[in-house]
């Protein structure tokens, strides 16, 4: 049986982390928005927010697209009723380019070589996201390639420290670490294409022709 008091300390703790990254990415002009969160029994259940059923967050309302641009207060407000996710909305201020772990790491490596600044998340999923800026589209070369997806108009990203399915979102490379400036768009499709390219020069090396 859990701890309950215990447990609703911890979790007091994590939602005004939680809250405090809100607000400073709302006060910088990203679309925050709060999103659901794994329930724990005896305790959170019966919040709004908490899903038993938890595997990844997604907003907590249906009409989340009206919430898009939140004043600050707002957002406070949210963070104060349950440690709700931290979702971004794609597709206004910040676009991301979702890969699997293989794809990331090169493609991390290339934009350190290049000094390319870019904000860096990874998931517990082993998923990793590359953070740009609005675009409205993505190359066919990712947008067709299955382990690849974009995070447009329509969607959404978590940020840290959001907790996921068998762990927390974390950053790999902070925006603060770049003075928050959000690479073009162009600039990381390319390099993220660039590193695909590569994967697939190592896989032929690696499967000589039958002939």
């Amino acid at each position: 049986m859990l701890d309950t008091d215990w447990s609703d300390s911890w979790r007091g703790a994590f939602r005004i982390e939680l809250r405090a990254e809100a607000i400073g990415l709302a006060g910088r002009g990203w679309p925050v928005l709060p999103g659901t969160y794994p329930a724990v029994p005896e305790s959170v259940t019966d919040q709004a927010g908490a899903d038993p059923d938890w595997q990844s967050p997604v907003p907590v309302y249906p009409n989340w697209r009206d919430e898009v641009g939140a004043h600050p207060h707002r957002v406070a407000a949210w963070w104060t009723e349950a440690p709700y996710s931290l979702l971004v909305a794609t597709g206004t201020v910040v676009d991301a380019v979702e890969v699997d772990d293989a794809l990331g790491r090169r493609a991390a490596c290339l934009l350190r070589a290049l000094g390319q600044p870019a904000p860096i998340v990874a998931m517990p999923n082993g998923r990793w996201l590359f953070l740009t800026t609005a675009a409205g589209e993505c190359p066919a070369a990712l947008r067709d390639r299955e382990s690849v997806r974009y995070h447009g108009e329509g969607s959404w990203i978590p940020l840290p420290p959001t907790p996921f399915h068998h762990g927390v979102v974390h950053w790999r490379v902070k925006p603060e670490v770049w003075g928050w400036r959000l690479p073009d768009a162009a600039v990381v499709h390319d390099v993220l294409s660039r590193a695909l390219d590569g994967a697939r020069v190592q896989l032929a090396v690696a499967e000589p022709s039958a002939a």
